[in-house]
């Protein structure tokens, strides 16, 4: 993941001072679509360990659907 980052990061960088050829922005594209997704798995991750607590003393998860 921290390669990805560092590359992502190298291709922006050098898109701002001289430009990207096609193959650069094609990379650049699927390394930013692999970070978003990995983003987003871990956030998944981590909500699904949330819980909250009702005022009636019960334990809802956050990815249990609101009821009612």
């Amino acid at each position: 993941m921290e390669l990805n980052i560092d590359r992502i990061n190298e291709l922006y960088r050098k898109s701002q001072s001289v430009g990207l050829t096609d193959e650069e922005k094609a990379e650049q594209e699927r390394l930013r679509g692999e970070y978003i997704k990995a983003i987003r798995q871990n956030l998944r991750g981590t909500l699904e360990r949330v819980s909250f607590v009702n005022p009636d003393g019960s334990i809802t998860k956050a990815g249990d659907k609101k009821q009612g």
